[in-house]
């Protein structure tokens, strides 16, 4: 799932009844790290060597299953992940084997350096390797220090000619600040917040412009963006230039101001932060 900036789950895994004995193969385990010590060819290149994975116990207790994000899953088992993927191999006979089978379709994610912990278990033929990253303590500043961040991003974004997509925009004069567009950017990021769901209709079923007109602005355009995962103004308004229908609101010359908010979610802790920026043009 693109949350604008935010990178889809890669697999889908859930968790098994009777999994929550499962224990970590050390001898996969230490096949892994062996593999990330010396990584060989992989994709025509060779990458550099990767820190040595800690196996993690919560993460053997993870099963690939259907409809549920490994994110997720990693969470049920008690770790909170920044990133997470789950690799499964059937027939191998033994470790050795299980590492031939995944070592070239899988190099890269084995080998990626973001990742930090494993779980890797088996199930008669069936074997599971979990990588992940954890997700650490999250702080931000004021709603106002932030908003000016975003602000001065998008400003200078704006400033400069770019293509969103397909379409070409000229540079476009700065957008000013508006408290009421804030307070409807920010009412709606603790709404997804308080939910953990990203969407541009709210719990109440309103939309943006319903939004703006109950914060007290009086419209005559109206647009909204709203992004979830990233962890600074900076690298959200960066993800909203790279998707071209955000970077097509942001780049629009019609829009004359803007406001935007934040929140985080404490269901998932250390925190998920949802983003919100909502642009207009007064009657």
């Amino acid at each position: 799932m693109r949350y604008c900036a935010f990178k889809p789950f890669l697999a889908a895994a859930a968790l098994l009844a009777g999994s929550a004995q499962a224990q970590n193969d050390a001898r996969l385990v230490a096949l892994v790290n062996a593999m990330r010590a010396a990584p060989g060819a992989c994709g025509g290149a060779r990458p550099a060597p990767a820190p040595a994975l800690k196996s993690d116990p919560r993460l053997a207790r993870v099963r690939i299953g259907a409809g549920t994000f490994p994110e997720y899953a990693v969470e049920r088992a008690g770790y909170n992940a920044a990133q997470v993927e789950v690799i499964s191999a059937r027939g191998a006979q033994d470790e050795a084997g299980v590492i031939e089978l995944i070592r070239q379709p899988y190099c890269r994610v084995l080998l990626n350096p973001e990742y930090r912990d494993i779980g890797a278990t088996r199930e008669g033929d069936e074997w599971t390797i979990v990588l992940a990253r954890p997700l650490l303590p999250l702080t931000l500043p004021e709603q106002s220090e932030v908003g000016r961040e975003i602000l001065d991003a998008v400003n200078a974004a704006r400033a400069v000619p770019r293509n969103c997509g397909e379409r070409a925009f000229g540079a476009a004069p700065a957008v000013a600040w508006n408290d009421a567009l804030a307070a409807a950017a920010l009412a709606h990021s603790r709404d997804m917040a308080a939910r953990r769901h990203f969407g541009h209709q709210g719990s109440d079923g309103s939309m943006v412009a319903s939004r703006a007109t109950r914060s007290g602005y009086s419209w005559r355009l109206v647009g909204e963006n709203i992004a979830a995962g990233q962890t600074s103004a900076a690298e959200a308004v960066a993800g909203w230039i790279e998707s071209p229908g955000h970077c097509a609101n942001l780049m629009n010359p019609l829009f004359t101001e803007m406001g935007a908010g934040y929140d985080i979610s404490r269901a998932k802790l250390p925190g998920f932060v949802y983003w919100t920026q909502v642009f207009g043009t007064r009657r």
